[in-house]
């Protein structure tokens, strides 16, 4: 071994030993913090189908993709990182001897085939990331996905893994030149096409490999230093992230709510008690220990806030920076927390003085921050941030390490709302109607059949000496904005008309129907939402249904996914699914075109929600091609944000009954969008969702542009003569 070798040899043992010191020490500290959370045990079953979620989900890129660019260049960085790790190995032997490689692996012709190919695509693939990112600098781009999101360690990171790349041909390069390489040129021609015009040098390859160590760990010892540093870290966080995530079977965490729980336990608000149970997250050590997992994960890519209607239309509101500040917040408290400190629910300090005496003072500092609170109080999440979120899920749709923003929002809401009392004051009249009349309205409760009144038919109620269960097939959940809201209770009619004219057989609950609750566990107030809850599960119940049809999304999603909590299992559909049934089957014959254009808007909550995108389109297809010749299309206008990207309405998230009072109205960016089409006709599939698109068409000046359920646009095509 000359003196090069020895030389080199030695730096790199001593980098290395620096770099595994401080990287194990970060990973230690990592699941110190996790550790903090609270027990979670919905996380550790149905282990095949969560090995089978994360392998897919990592390997096949199934949420990168959805940007196929970005996605394509993602994975070959990523195969590369994996595979390409085995070259870092190799280069030690390298130092030690130029002649060397790595055992096994590097003698084989098919790994140098396949390395080859994965540098010589990964190249590209980086420097295409690289640019994107500089394209969209914040300071370059207004709306940046990437504002606040901390720069330089992105690019630290690409560069490294670029220079890796490079540094990596070059020692194969040199070897070539110095007939050390006995790779054949097929299998590595680009290294071959370097080694022709490089000089022979075994110092050279070295040396380089040298330089490949140094980078490589300069790597590891900034992570090592920066165990908040997740663009970095999720390399090795997503696998168990994705494993560990609510649904094994990959679906993301949309739909139902995590339950509220205290230890890792469901609460059953009637025998909860307050000195001993924490209502919603008031610390960040209250969060599971899989929102501390999530919080760590976060590569800040910033694909949840290009989604955000609140951060689109100039709210506070980022999903990224929420994630953001709570890792940071968890990493700057966990001393104190780690020594014994933080409060009992009573309010009394854990820790005692002797435990806390040698924790830093930022540390402490940190212990006295609100969670939420304004930047006079120095909280860590702006109240403006927390009341902005609609729940409209795009967030959790398109978050690459599957990050359950929706969740960690309400847990805090519920906090702040059953604890504190402290919520937008417009929203206090929403509670009250609930607990007094059962519905958001305040409307009285005894007026829920008054749009059964003219209609040329009987409705069937559920109770009535004329019903039972054998003499409906659904239970037709009407909702309290299809009984209530004037615009809504077409829409009920024009269902309830459709299903007669079809010979369906329904019932309806009548004034036994009360409000699913889904605004109250939306603000927060699981209190309310149980007690709602409760009643309904029993109502429907005794009412014998088996299958349930509903108008509002919310609903259909508060009883197909929540209500299983309380022991209800009922089949549930939307009415556009029983509708495109219904056509489907030659039930309904749509006979008059709908005239004028068409689009569509999808509900958050029907489709990202609850992946119901089809129905609602074909039961529009059909009314648009009326009487005319099959063709492959639906006919309708669609809008660039749909299906599951389709932009919030704003009225989600209990927001329907809070002021809108910063930045652009959420409902007219998507009614400016819905405009664009041309369409003379919008349709929606949720009452929410009528009403605050008519409102942004109303605040456009475009009164002649209608608003109309996917259900009255079919009665129209069905009958010639509007009866809705």
């Amino acid at each position: 071994m000359g003196g090069v070798q020895i030389v080199s040899t030695v730096i790199a043992v001593a980098v290395t030993a620096v770099a595994v010191a401080l990287v194990v020490r970060a990973v230690r500290q990592m699941l110190a913090v996790i550790r903090l959370g609270q027990p979670d045990p919905t996380r550790s079953g149905q282990r095949a189908a969560r090995w089978k979620t994360m392998l897919t989900e990592t390997f096949g890129h199934t949420k990168m993709f959805k940007w196929s660019v970005v996605g394509a260049a993602h994975w070959l960085v990523m195969i590369g990182f994996i595979v390409l790790s085995t070259l870092v190995a190799g280069a030690y032997f390298e130092v030690v001897n130029p002649e060397w490689e790595l055992p096994i692996l590097g003698g084989w012709d098919v790994f140098a085939f396949v390395t080859e190919w994965i540098g010589i695509l990964g190249i590209p693939a980086i420097i295409t990331l690289i640019i994107i990112r500089l394209r969209q600098l914040p300071s370059r781009q207004s709306n940046s996905r990437f504002a606040g999101s901390t720069m330089w360690q992105a690019f630290f990171v690409e560069y490294v893994i670029l220079a890796v790349l490079v540094l990596g041909f070059l020692i194969r390069g040199f070897k070539v030149a110095s007939g050390l390489f006995h790779h054949p040129v097929w299998a590595t021609p680009f290294s071959h096409a370097l080694g022709a015009i490089l000089p022979a040098s075994l110092t050279a390859i070295t040396i380089t490999a040298l330089i490949k160590i140094l980078v490589s760990m300069g790597w590891a010892i900034t992570i090592g230093l920066n165990p908040t540093m997740g663009v970095a870290w999720h390399r090795f966080l997503a696998f168990f992230n994705i494993y560990f995530k609510r649904n094994a079977d990959g679906a993301p965490a949309l739909g139902a709510l995590k339950p509220m729980t205290s230890n890792g336990a469901p609460i059953d608000l009637e025998e909860a008690d307050p000195e001993k149970d924490t209502f919603g997250v008031s610390q960040v050590e209250h969060f599971g220990w899989k929102g501390l997992l999530d919080f760590s994960t976060c590569t800040e890519c910033g694909r949840c806030q290009s989604q955000c209607p609140a951060w689109n239309t100039g709210k506070p509101l980022s999903p990224k920076l929420i994630v953001l500040s709570l890792r940071d917040h968890a990493y700057a408290k966990a001393p104190y927390l780690l020594a014994g400190g933080g409060k009992h629910l009573s309010g009394e300090e854990k820790g005692t003085a002797e435990q806390l005496a040698g924790v830093n003072v930022l540390a402490l500092a940190e212990a006295e921050r609100p969670l939420i609170g304004g930047a006079a109080e120095l909280g860590v999440i702006d109240p403006d941030a927390l009341w902005a979120c609609t729940t409209c899920g795009a967030c959790v749709e398109q978050c690459p390490v599957d990050i359950e923003h929706v969740d960690h929002i309400v847990d805090m809401r519920r906090y702040q709302v059953m604890i504190e009392s402290s919520f937008p004051s417009e929203a206090g009249a929403m509670l009250r109607n609930l607990e007094n009349k059962g519905n958001p309205w305040g409307a009285p409760p005894n007026t829920r059949e008054d749009w059964t009144k003219g209609l040329d038919f009987e409705i069937t109620r559920v109770g009535s000496s004329s019903s039972d269960a054998a003499e409906f097939e659904y239970l037709f959940w009407v909702g309290c904005a299809g009984a209530f809201e004037d615009k809504a209770k077409k829409t009920t009619r024009a269902v309830a008309t459709l299903l007669n004219e079809a010979g369906v057989k329904f019932a309806i609950l009548g004034n036994n129907e009360t409000c699913t609750g889904d605004p109250a566990r939306r603000i927060g107030n699981e209190f309310v939402y149980q007690m709602l809850a409760q009643q309904n599960v029993e109502t429907i119940k005794e009412s014998g249904a088996l299958k349930i049809v509903a108008t509002c999304p919310h609903c259909f999603n508060t009883i197909g996914n929540e209500y299983k909590e309380l022991g209800l299992e009922v089949e549930v559909v939307h009415h556009t699914e029983l509708l495109a049934h219904l056509v489907k089957t030659g039930k309904l014959t749509p006979v008059a075109p709908v005239d004028g254009g068409l689009t569509y808007h999808d509900p958050c909550y029907l489709g990202r929600h609850n992946r119901v995108f089809t129905p609602p389109r074909e039961v529009l297809g059909a009314a648009i091609g009326a009487g005319a010749a099959p063709t492959t299309g639906t006919g309708i206008l669609e809008m660039g944000r749909r299906e599951e990207r389709s932009f919030c309405c704003g009225a989600g998230g209990a927001r329907m009954w809070m002021e809108e009072r910063i930045g652009k109205r959420i409902n007219v960016e998507r009614t400016e969008e819905a405009l664009a089409t041309g369409a003379k006709t919008i349709a929606v599939g949720c009452p929410f969702c009528s009403t605050m698109i008519t409102d942004g068409v109303r605040s456009k000046g475009q009164e002649e542009v209608e608003v109309i359920d996917v259900a009255s646009v079919l009665l129209r095509s069905v009958k010639p003569t509007p009866t809705a």
